[in-house]
């Protein structure tokens, strides 16, 4: 399937992220694989993927990871700054999987929604 190249922010311990690669390569899609956790965003590539997302910080916090409470990430006074330095310093606080393409980018929950950008 010739199109964009799509990168997939993935976590290959999350059951939603392998189910959104496995829905890209059933399609012919090889995408190029950033594992995250071990790469991590920096905070200039997080307000970059927000901005191709559409969406804030808050909206693309992990609310239940541990390391959302014990940062105390759920009080409405932090700033989009200080929420995007908390994920850039533990980015296992980032929704999974995203699926970019071009100018393009999409959270896969669920795991369909992936194909939107391709």
């Amino acid at each position: 399937m010739a199109g964009k190249a799509v990168t997939l922010l993935h976590n290959p311990r999350c059951g939603k992220s392998r189910q959104a690669l496995a829905l890209l390569r059933e399609r012919g899609i090889e995408p190029a694989i950033v594992e995250y956790l071990k790469t991590p965003l920096d905070a200039a590539s997080l307000k970059r993927l927000l901005a191709q997302l559409g969406m804030t910080a808050r909206q693309l916090l992990r609310k239940g990871e541990p390391a959302y409470k014990e940062r105390g990430l759920a009080d409405p006074k932090l700033t989009d700054a200080a929420l995007i330095a908390a994920m850039a310093a533990e980015p296992i606080l980032i929704e999974r999987p995203i699926a970019l393409a071009g100018a393009r980018a999409v959270v896969g929950r669920p795991p369909e929604r992936v194909l939107e950008v391709v």
